[in-house]
């Protein structure tokens, strides 16, 4: 009797489901097919067993990654032990695993039966489709967020990397400058036919293409050369009986007239060809820096163009670096190998690396033998790249020293210096760098805290500064509001003491009624009468005058 318990990781956790009836299972497949469509039936075969949640995101990660690259996580580990019941001799207990190399893992470890494939696959089809129902208190919608969230994390985490070691750039410039080459000798021999209606000796005394493309630019109607123009053709020609010779060959030219117009778009189409030529230049530039960056061995060694061509058609320097030296050998010549292998011709001796210098200096019997060779040391150098921590060109100058040796010992017979004792060099030398290295690293760090710690105190200061200013401001306006709030009492106590004065005045005149008014009233008469007498003593000796003159 068999037992069978089927493991299914989930984004949610660990569960183990026990498997009734194997044997019937195993001789009925296409049933058990049908079957797992129907959550009854499915129910009645498949039973949950154990359930082990993950505690939180960052823990379920963990346990994703450990089952991705086939390790088994401590808690994976725990999770069987305490739940998968033990065997014996009448019961057999059988863990069906989807991943083989989990299973080996767990076998290895814990000494289980694993089984993968077959009836195992199909009841984790089952599970997988039916598995929030199997599991109590787990939703569709949380199962589903649960893998949503963990397969971000895991592709973030996956995704992950040093930025100024990525080969994806590489890969896409050297795509870029081989297309660039191309394009421009087609537009250059496009310029070549368009103005050598105008100027056809030019193309016999100037052979590169970006220079003549410049001269194009430069020369436009050869009619108007003359001694004045010699010292511009000298800088773009670089030479001066080139220079001459251009000058002498445009008085005694024997190509047609040209319109302005078409010397127009003849100039414009050449000085976009040197920019496409400038722009090639600094592109190289870039390929050159980002190979010192991601593969420093490989490009000292075998040159950063070959370098960045082998990484390409590898797909990526891990990739370099997991071949062996006898694909990198007749790497970029899979059409003649096959061909040869059908044919059963010679199979090629070099792909890519034949454009290496080494192979062009060795002599035609030693070419495969310096081609082996260096595929050799080619590989080294790409898992060098590919693996260490530090990236310094040591080991690149120390393979290079030994390719050299190796062709001298072709030509002259002296023997190179064995591989070990290199290598031991190349050790020393690269601890020292990765010492001095880490040095400088440290007082960029230092520099960067202390002007960080700088940046802080300044704007620490600035800001108390800010405060004070602050403070000052709102002690001014405290003041201010003080004074106000003084000068706003002072009146109320004014306006109150009026109040009461007045209110004590009404009281008297309550209280005293006529006695105080009459007087009032004899003041204002007293002074009318004031005003009365003394008009009345205006007019009385007015009136006497007047009775006198009567009188008389």
């Amino acid at each position: 009797m068999v037992l069978l318990h089927v493991l299914f990781e989930h984004a949610a956790g660990y569960a183990l489901f026990a498997v009734k009836e194997v044997e019937e299972i195993g001789m009925l497949l296409p049933q058990v097919e049908e079957s797992v469509l129907n959550l009854g039936k499915f129910s009645m075969v498949v039973k949950l067993a154990a359930f082990f949640p993950f505690k939180s995101a960052q823990s379920a990660l963990e346990n994703m990654n450990a089952v991705s690259e086939g390790v088994v996580h401590e808690d994976l580990k725990l999770f069987i032990e305490t739940n998968l019941p033990a065997g014996s001799k009448k019961k057999k207990v059988l863990l069906g695993v989807a991943d083989g190399k989990i299973g080996a893992s767990l076998q290895e470890e814990l000494g289980l039966l694993c089984q993968t494939g077959g009836v195992v696959a199909e009841v984790l089809r089952g599970v997988r489709l039916h598995f929030h129902s199997l599991v109590k208190g787990l939703t569709a919608q949380a199962a589903s967020k649960a893998q949503l969230g963990l397969g971000h994390s895991y592709s973030r985490a996956k995704v992950k990397f040093n930025v100024n070691r990525v080969d994806n750039m590489i890969i896409q410039s050297i795509a870029l400058l081989d297309q660039l080459d191309k394009d421009i000798n087609t537009f250059s021999m496009r310029v070549r036919e368009w103005y050598g209606y105008h100027f056809p000796e030019l193309i016999k005394i100037v052979s590169d293409n970006s220079t003549y493309c410049a001269l194009a630019r430069l020369i436009g109607n050869r009619k108007e050369l003359n001694e004045e123009s010699l010292e511009k053709l000298e800088e773009v020609v670089m030479d001066g009986s080139k220079a001459q010779a251009i000058l002498e060959a445009s008085r005694s030219s024997m190509g047609m007239d040209i319109s302005p117009i078409d010397l127009i778009n003849i100039e414009s189409f050449s000085s976009r060809v040197v920019s496409l030529v400038k722009y090639r230049q600094e592109l190289q530039e870039y390929l050159h820096s980002k190979m010192s960056q991601v593969a420093p061995n490989l490009a000292v060694l075998i040159g950063e163009v070959v370098g960045a061509r082998l990484i390409s058609h590898a797909g990526s320097l891990t990739n370099l670096a997991k071949y062996p030296a006898s694909t990198v050998q007749i790497l970029g010549a899979e059409k003649a190998l096959f061909r040869a292998l059908k044919t059963r011709g010679n199979t090629p001796k070099y792909g890519l690396i034949f454009h290496s210098t080494f192979i062009g200096r060795a002599a035609a019997k030693n070419k495969g033998r310096i081609s082996r060779y260096l595929a050799n040391k080619c590989t080294i150098a790409s898992r060098i790249d590919c693996f260490s921590d530090v990236p310094t060109s040591v080991f690149g100058n120390k393979l290079k020293e030994q390719v050299e040796e190796r062709l001298s010992f072709y030509e002259t017979g002296e023997a190179p210096r064995k591989n070990v004792d290199v290598m031991k060099e190349a050790i020393i030398e690269a601890g020292e760098v990765a010492a001095e290295l880490k040095r400088k690293m440290e007082k960029k760090e230092k520099k960067r805290k202390k002007r960080e710690k700088k940046q802080l105190e300044a704007l620490s200061t600035a800001e108390d500064g800010e405060e004070e200013h602050v403070q000052k401001a709102k002690f001014t306006e405290e003041i201010d509001q003080n004074a106000e709030t003084e000068n706003i009492v002072k009146k109320k106590k004014k306006k109150k003491q009026q109040t009461e004065e007045e209110e004590e005045e009404a009281e008297d005149l309550a209280e005293n009624g006529i006695e105080e008014t009459t007087p009032a009233k004899k003041k204002k008469k007293k002074r009318k009468s004031e005003v009365l007498e003394v008009v009345e003593e205006e007019e009385e000796p007015q009136q006497v005058k007047t009775k006198k003159k009567k009188e008389k």
